[in-house]
C-alpha cells in the first residue's frame, strides 16, 4: 500500500493545535519536526483513498488559521508509513482504561484494555481532545447506560464506553469508512455496539452523549443531539479550541446546562446536562 504525506511549515504557536486538527480531519498520524524552532514542519500521513488537501483546509478552518498556506503532498511507501505510525503513537493509561496498539504491552492490573492500531483508524486516543473525552467517560459511566458517540472515527470512545459497562452503545459517523473501521475495531476488542451512518441510526434517546469533532460541526449538531437526549442526559463535546468554547456553549445553552469541564493545552472539553 502507498499512502501520502502532507508537509507544511507552521508557526510554532499553532503547531500543536493544527496537528490535532489534522488528526480530527482524517490524518492517520502527524509528526512535528523541529518542534522547538520558530517554524516547525508538520508531516501528516494519509491513507491512499483520503484527500489531504481537503483535510488541511478543514484543519486550518477549525484552528482559525489562514487558508493560504504552502504545502506539499508526496507518496510514502508502506514500510515508511508503518515505521512512522508506530513511532508516533504511545499507549495512554488513565484511571480505569488503557489504550494502546497491538505491539504495546498493557500493564498488569484491573484496567480495561482497548487496542486501536494507527492505519486502521481515525484517532487512537493519543491526542488531547480524545483524552479529554476518555476521562469524561471514566467519570460518567458506572454501568448500564445507553451511550451515543457521534463522529466516532476509529470507535475508540464507543469501545471504551462498552468496556466500562454501558448497556448499549451507538457509534455514528458521516464517513462510511469510519463506520466500517469502528465495526472492525469493536470486533477486535470483543465488544458489541451499533455503528451506523447518521440516517441509519435507530430511534432512541441516550443517557450519555459524546462528540469529538470540530467546533462548527458541533454547533450545527446542537438540535440533533438535543433530540437524542432525555432530561438528565450527560453531554461531552470536544475538538474545541479555547477561543471557540463560548460559541459552542451558546449553541447548546437552550437545551443543556453547559460548563467548561476540563482543558488540555489549547483544547477545551465542554460538558452539559439536558434540561
Amino acid at each position: 500500500m502507498v499512502s501520502r504525506a502532507l508537509r507544511l511549515e507552521v508557526d510554532a504557536a499553532a503547531a500543536d493545535a493544527l496537528s490535532d486538527a489534522l488528526l480530527d480531519a482524517g490524518a492517520q498520524s502527524v509528526t512535528i519536526e523541529s518542534p522547538d524552532g520558530p517554524h516547525p514542519v508538520l508531516s501528516a500521513l494519509f491513507d491512499e483513498s483520503a484527500e489531504p488537501e481537503r483535510a488541511l483546509r478543514l484543519a486550518l478552518e477549525g484552528c482559525g488559521q489562514p487558508a493560504n498556506v504552502a504545502f506539499t503532498v508526496h507518496p510514502v511507501g508502506d514500510e515508511d508509513w508503518v515505521r512512522s505510525s508506530q513511532a508516533q503513537f504511545t499507549p495512554l493509561e488513565l484511571d480505569r482504561v488503557w489504550v494502546g496498539a497491538s505491539w504495546h504491552t498493557p500493564p498488569a492490573g484491573q484496567k480495561k484494555v482497548i487496542r486501536i492500531d494507527p492505519g486502521l483508524a481515525f484517532g487512537t486516543g493519543s491526542h488531547p481532545t480524545t483524552k479529554l473525552v476518555l476521562r469524561f467517560l471514566e467519570r460518567a459511566l458506572q454501568g448500564g447506560e445507553r451511550v451515543l458517540d457521534y463522529g466516532c472515527g476509529s470507535g475508540v470512545l464507543a469501545i471504551t464506553a462498552a468496556k466500562l459497562g454501558a448497556a448499549h452503545v451507538a457509534a455514528v459517523d458521516i464517513d462510511p469508512q469510519a463506520v466500517a473501521v469502528t465495526r472492525e475495531n469493536a470486533d477486535a476488542n470483543r465488544v458489541a455496539l451499533e455503528a451506523a451512518l447518521p440516517d441509519a441510526l435507530a430511534p432512541g434517546r441516550y443517557h450519555v452523549i459524546v462528540a469529538n469533532i470540530l467546533a462548527q460541526p458541533l454547533i450545527d449538531l446542537a438540535p440533533l443531539l438535543a433530540e437524542r437526549a432525555e432530561q438528565g442526559t450527560r453531554l461531552a463535546l470536544a475538538g474545541i479550541l479555547d477561543s471557540q468554547a463560548a460559541d459552542v456553549v451558546n449553541a447548546y445553552a437552550g437545551h443543556f446546562h453547559m460548563h467548561i469541564a476540563e482543558r488540555e493545552g489549547d483544547w477545551t472539553l465542554l460538558a452539559g446536562v439536558r434540561r
